[in-house]
């Protein structure tokens, strides 16, 4: 399967991002290469469903952004049920759960300070 949109994020901490992101998300890890420097990510791929993020440690002055400066939004099947598992982990809501007419979502900061928002809204692709 091919993506067309792939978000990408910069952590200073690649490493326990991954883990952050696989142990409280739920994210799969489908690849991850060492950076030159010990303790960081060159590249990493991480899955969920039909979609992916990438990641990596910080470090390219040419792409280098803030760290927490990033927002995905990721589609969830069962979002009380991911809510109730995201709330478990102890992370940091920052929107709570809410039925907004289209979709039912919520938003999390991540410890890097980037915001991931789960919901049930899945747009439609255009024709």
């Amino acid at each position: 399967m091919a993506f067309d949109v792939i978000p990408c994020l910069t952590y200073r901490d690649a490493p326990a991002a991954i883990e952050w992101l696989t142990g409280t998300f739920g994210f799969e890890v489908a690849a991850s290469h060492p950076g030159e420097q010990p303790g960081t990510i060159a590249h990493a791929e991480l899955a969920w469903a039909d979609g992916m993020v990438m990641l990596g440690s910080g470090g390219n002055p040419a792409i280098e952004r803030p760290a927490g400066s990033g927002l995905v939004y990721v589609v969830v099947d069962d979002v009380k049920r991911h809510h109730e598992r995201v709330t478990a982990a102890g992370a940091e809501i920052v929107t709570p759960l809410e039925d907004k007419g289209y979709g039912t979502d919520y938003t999390v900061r991540d410890p890097e300070g980037n915001l991931w928002s789960f919901g049930d809204y899945r747009p439609a692709r255009p024709s």
